[in-house]
């Protein structure tokens, strides 16, 4: 990989922590692992959390599982299994094994009937209701369960009993017994186990009761001989209990060290938000190229080079920021401006004439496919007596710095001829359906003898060579830096752009049929665009990447000085 990765020199605290601990002989290897929940399809944060265990195991010749933390069935399901896997891979990394939390099952069990024996953990039959009544808060310490000195005996046959299926769902729950009052919530007593009657997308019904995330994180680390367990901020207060737990167990203790996740402004990444956008037809499935999942952004156009470089970008934090979208736009602008293909489209046009065109007459342009790759070679542009060119690229009457294209002006035409306009028809209501110039054959691009200097140069599509192309422009899909955070009595639906996704025809130069589903091209003045999936042999789809430019920062700018 020719990523930014491997230029960078300065160690983050976490690469600091890890050589640390194999000086001091801690660990003798750096074995990681990607652990996330099969309930949603990856998005955007989940990448920098690759990015981070593949990488920090490569660079230290380690191993990274990819582990799948299935203990809750009812949210869980093998599609985002796949999806999470396909992601990953296309993202550029391999897992070194593949795990799953309910491999564990049956020694998560046993561990916690060694709890029990040694008096470490109760069963306990305060409802969900109860048992945050006891939990007590911030401010104020938590009182003990009246069943909190149950004999271990009793404890362990009602554990049995559970696992049995002798209770209803939620009449009982196994629990850590720590300190109620602990100034760590997440040390009172938590619990290990509950009842849950719901079937699992590996292990079936065999199993009525589940483990909890906190009971089974760190011993899934252990048995996987895990050096560190790399986690978000939000699990550092979880970080005393995965100690207790190994400790009390007498196992293998990996080291966790936590980080700030990504966060991105105009995006909402939980995915209780995402489901609720799928679900309600806010956006057409996962992977809608609107979406901050990763196959949104694969679908999108977004290229995995660009993701892992603004990951090595944003670098490694111990403080929770937002960092501003544009970052990420601008590395798949400068990854695609290096390797993608220049093609002419023209996405609202208006009908050009050169009338001392020959009649009937058909050239052929010298075009370069991509100036940063001239090794890429050239491709043959047809071009006629009648064009399209962008409305926007004319005006009758222009401004003193309008370049393009103006009656009585002149302006060459990309990779052809520089032109002369002299007149404009119009329609009944005075709408301009055609320009009418000549045309300089002195002014070849490559073999230009003239001597003329003008200071514009647009794009064009022979109008009888044009494909018609259905073009997709994605936009952001909230108007809002933080649509998380909506005024009181709105939600994140009411912060929605309606104008997230825009279909129109486009016309293009006759090349644009050789790209294959997934090719990232650049329409020249316009934008980087994909080929959509949706592409038939009758129909060409593509999507909006990005535009050239930041327009969105623009109309922030511009919005705060007016």
């Amino acid at each position: 990989m020719n990523d930014k990765e491997t230029k960078r020199e300065t160690k983050n605290f976490i690469e600091q922590a890890i050589e640390a601990d194999l000086r001091d002989g801690r660990f003798q290897d750096v074995n990681t692992r990607f652990p996330p929940e099969p309930n949603g399809y990856l998005h955007i944060g989940h990448a920098k959390s690759i990015c981070l265990n593949f990488g920090l195991a490569k660079s230290h010749a380690g191993k990274c599982n990819l582990r799948f933390d299935d203990t809750n069935p009812v949210k869980e399901d093998n599609e985002y299994v796949e999806a999470i896997k396909e992601d990953i891979k296309w993202l550029g990394f391999d897992w070194d094994s593949l795990h799953y939390a309910s491999d564990y099952f049956d020694q998560l069990y046993l561990w916690a009937e060694k709890l029990i024996e040694s008096g470490d953990a109760y069963v306990c039959d305060l409802s969900a209701e109860e048992m945050r009544e006891y939990r007590g808060t911030l401010t104020e310490p938590g009182r003990n369960s009246p069943y909190r000195d149950r004999k271990p005996e009793e404890n362990l046959e009602l554990f049995q009993r559970m696992k049995a299926g002798d209770f209803p769902d939620g009449a009982k729950s196994l629990r850590a017994k720590i300190e109620m009052t602990s100034p760590n919530i997440n040390m009172r007593d938590p619990v290990m186990y509950r009842i849950l009657r719901a079937n699992h997308h590996r292990t079936g019904d065999t199993w009525c009761i589940y483990p909890t995330y906190d009971w089974t994180h760190g011993q899934s680390d252990s048995i996987e001989n895990i050096s560190f367990s790399i986690c978000t901020l939000e699990f550092e207060n979880h970080r005393p209990l995965y100690n207790w737990f190994c400790q009390k167990l007498g196992i293998h203790h990996p080291r966790q060290i936590e980080f700030a996740k990504l966060k991105l402004s105009s995006l909402l990444v939980g995915k209780r938000f995402m489901l609720r956008l799928v679900k309600e037809g806010h956006v057409n499935g996962w992977d809608d190229p609107r979406m901050p999942t990763l196959s949104g952004y694969r679908r999108r156009g977004y290229t995995p080079e660009s993701i892992r470089n603004f990951c090595t970008d944003v670098g490694v934090a111990k403080f929770n920021s937002t960092i501003d979208i544009i970052r990420l736009e601008n590395s798949v602008r400068e990854h695609l401006n290096k390797i993608a293909p220049r093609r002419m489209v023209v996405l609202d046009p208006v009908k050009l004439t050169i009338t001392n065109w020959p009649e009937g007459k058909v050239d052929h342009t010298d075009a370069i496919n991509n100036p940063e790759q001239p090794e890429d070679g050239r491709r043959s542009v047809p071009f006629s007596g009648t064009l399209l060119i962008e409305r926007d690229d004319f005006k009758e009457e222009a401004p003193r710095k309008f370049f393009r294209l103006k009656k009585g002006g002149s302006v060459r035409l990309r990779a052809g001829y520089i032109i002369d306009c002299h007149d404009v028809i119009k329609d009944a209501d005075g709408n301009i359906t055609e320009i009418l110039c000549t045309y300089d054959p002195e002014t070849r691009s490559g073999s230009d003898t003239s001597g003329r200097k003008v200071k514009g140069t647009i794009h064009w599509v022979s109008k009888e060579h044009a494909e018609e192309i259905e073009v997709r422009l994605y936009d952001r899909l909230f108007t809002t830096e933080n649509p998380g955070a909506s005024e009181e009595g709105k939600s994140y639906l009411d912060c929605l752009n309606p104008e997230s996704l825009t279909t129109v025809t486009g016309y293009a130069e006759p090349e644009i049929r050789n790209h294959d589903v997934g090719q990232q091209i650049q329409y020249e003045r316009i934008g980087y665009f994909v080929v959509d999936q949706d592409t038939t042999a009758e129909q060409m789809v593509m999507n909006r990447i990005v535009p050239l430019r930041d327009t969105w920062g623009k109309m922030e700018a511009k919005g705060k000085t007016n």
